[in-house]
């Protein structure tokens, strides 16, 4: 799952199997596969396609870095309880994730995202505008295919995309050698033995993951193989360098194309400087921000990167009132 610094707050491991008390969930999705780009791409819906229209379009959430589209569950729910329903939502499994297939390559490129993504919305919301939300890595690919496909997106919202530190060229003979050798050796991810050692995980990487809602999670993160040992619903391959520089010009060439009003949410206890060692900084991305023209900002308290776990009510309540907003003039 989406991991990084600045998450706080204790966590007491340890919680039996017999003591988890899954999160029971508000609203319920309906799961089904569809194939984009010759995969087959695992996808959650919320409410139906004919429940879509001009001023409540589709809302589609795309997860981040090892999470899944069920993670946002937690935000679904919310949006009910605050009468936000019958929204028809999609939250698709990224390739490699979930239950989507894994690319059948060594490494995964940034661009095959919005590849993806653009053949994803030619299904779920064919001719039609959508309200497009990303986390972490999806809240990057998201910020380009609004630049990129800008007739496609209604409103954007992007939680915690905070792109990358800047590269140099010098970079790259460093970088791809690193990744050439990376792809010499095999990658794997650790399994567990129990589900309850999933949710242990989880909130070691989030402790302010309610225990509810880390065995609920535990069970869309991960699946036991047929020895019963759980393995984390990720393609190993994930975990390998991206041999590419990030290179900012081109990032913020594309963000100048962004028309749809952009809803920018963070945590107020994410440290940006301690993830990236002083080389890149909350006040540098702000600047970045600066790019797009029609841009609000809103920091949620008591929250750190995984805000849409931490604190989904006050979330949604965001989510509500911009979706509702009218464009800057």
């Amino acid at each position: 799952m989406s991991t990084g610094g600045g998450y706080g707050g204790r966590y007491s491991a340890g919680v039996n199997d017999a003591d988890l008390q899954p999160y029971r969930p508000l609203r319920s999705a309906q799961s089904s596969f569809v194939t984009v780009r010759g995969r087959r791409v695992h996808l959650l819906q919320w409410g139906e396609p004919g429940n879509a229209s001009a001023e409540r379009p589709t809302l589609v959430m795309v997860h981040g870095w090892m999470d899944v589209g069920a993670s946002f569950q937690f935000v679904v729910d919310a949006l009910q309880a605050l009468g936000d329903g019958p929204r028809h939502i999609v939250a698709p499994d990224w390739q490699g994730f979930g239950l989507s297939d894994p690319s059948g390559s060594d490494s995964y490129w940034f661009p095959d995202y919005l590849g993806d993504l653009d053949a994803l919305l030619a299904q779920v919301s064919p001719g039609a505008q959508v309200d497009l939300l990303g986390h972490s890595m999806g809240g990057n690919v998201v910020m380009s295919y609004a630049g990129v496909r800008p007739h496609r997106v209604r409103r954007l919202i992007n939680l915690e995309g905070f792109g990358l530190p800047a590269t140099k060229s010098d970079e790259a003979p460093q970088r791809l050698a690193r990744w050439l050798d990376e792809l010499a050796e095999p990658v794997t991810l650790k399994d567990y033995a129990t589900v309850s050692e999933v949710a242990d995980r989880l909130r070691r990487n989030n402790p302010r993951l309610t225990p509810a809602r880390a065995a609920w999670l535990a069970h869309q993160w991960a699946r036991p193989d047929v020895s019963g040992r759980w393995q984390v619903l990720g393609d190993p391959a994930h975990k390998r360098t991206n041999p590419v520089l990030y290179r900012v010009d081109e990032v913020l060439a594309t963000w100048q194309r962004i028309t749809a009003p952009l809803l920018w949410v963070d945590g107020a206890l994410t440290d940006v400087d301690a993830w990236w060692a002083g080389r890149y900084s909350r006040q540098e991305f702000s600047r970045r921000l600066d790019t797009v023209r029609d841009c609000r900002r809103v920091t949620l308290a008591d929250a750190a990167h995984m805000l849409h776990h931490d604190q989904p009510e006050a979330l949604a309540a965001s989510l509500r009132d911009f979706l509702a907003t009218t464009p800057l003039g």
